[in-house]
């Protein structure tokens, strides 16, 4: 049997992978299992892994992570599917996949195919507080919301962070969340962004200074800031379309178009277009001659808030 994990959802393709390796090395042993990285192994030792019988064991599990990134693996991927032995249980890692490819098309139709999407913030809170009443703590879902809005919508990493806190105090609060996560730097902007629209302008200058005190640079902020824009924009276009349909058409995560939603109910198309370009012209005047950076990006913030 030839399975193929997928999805944004790392923590939930490390847990399926996890039962899969656990299961069967309880049932067969470890002398059938073999693991490869496509970045690593090439295609000869891909190919032999996923034909070769298995030696003293009954079944064998080969488990190859981004093979896809091996072109000549990728391009043989049919021939390959077909010659697996029926003693060989295959388990291909994608976490990102090329949906026009022919390589999807392949996997898609000829394994047993499992997508792993992301979790919105609403749904991360939620596994987070069950997550912690799994392991003997607890997080109250306010503070699971904004332990996500914090660090970002990861799901590995924000498992990371809960064991942390966890570790410092199996009860978790958001005095504890600020005290021991470092914000993600796209977090922040979303949150400077939505405060200067909101008019709340110092804690949007606030949060900007904050970002430079972590040495984080303009051009950086300015990239960042162009991001949220484009969401925006988006969103914005799409009019009166669900923020999921605009998120799966345009390749986006939910959770990012679902928090940028009450944003862009504010904006006309011309206004999010004049705002656009005012970026453009500090990116270019940036680049073209020494400017204070710091000064016309707070003056854009003020924009932004007007």
């Amino acid at each position: 049997m030839t399975t193929t994990l997928t999805g944004e959802n790392s923590a939930a393709i490390a847990a399926k992978l996890s039962k899969i390796t656990t299961d069967f090395i309880a049932a067969h042993g470890d002398l059938g299992y073999e693991r490869l990285d496509g970045e690593e192994a090439d295609f000869n030792q891909l190919r032999e892994a996923t034909h070769s019988l298995p030696f003293l064991a009954e079944r064998k599990l080969v488990v190859l992570r981004a093979p896809g990134q091996n072109k000549q693996f990728a391009e043989a991927i049919e021939a390959i599917l077909a010659d697996v032995p029926d003693t060989t249980d295959l388990v291909i890692v994608e976490p990102k996949l090329d949906k026009r490819s022919v390589y999807f098309k392949v996997l898609k139709q000829k394994t047993t195919f499992v997508d792993n999407p992301a979790m919105d913030e609403r749904a991360l809170a939620r596994w987070l507080t069950e997550a912690a009443k799994a392991e003997k703590g607890n997080i109250s879902q306010t503070d699971a919301l904004f332990l996500v809005e914090r660090v970002g919508a990861d799901q590995q990493l924000l498992k990371n962070e809960l064991a942390k806190l966890m570790l410092f105090d199996p009860h978790v609060t958001r005095q504890t969340i600020e005290l021991l996560s470092e914000a993600a730097p796209q977090s922040t902007i979303f949150q400077l962004v939505e405060a200067a629209f909101a008019g709340r302008t110092a804690r949007a200058l606030e949060l900007y200074d904050e970002q430079r005190s972590l040495k984080v640079e303009p051009p950086q902020i300015v990239a960042m800031l162009a991001w949220q824009l484009h969401v925006l924009a988006l969103l914005v276009m799409a009019g009166d379309r669900p923020a999921d349909t605009v998120a799966r058409e345009a390749k986006l995560s939910p959770y990012t178009v679902r928090k940028s939603t009450q944003i862009a109910r504010q904006l006309t198309p011309k206004r999010i277009r004049s705002l656009i370009h005012q970026l453009l012209a500090i990116d270019i005047r940036s680049k073209q001659a020494p400017i204070d950076s710091d000064e016309a990006l707070k003056h854009y913030i003020l924009i932004l808030g007007q």
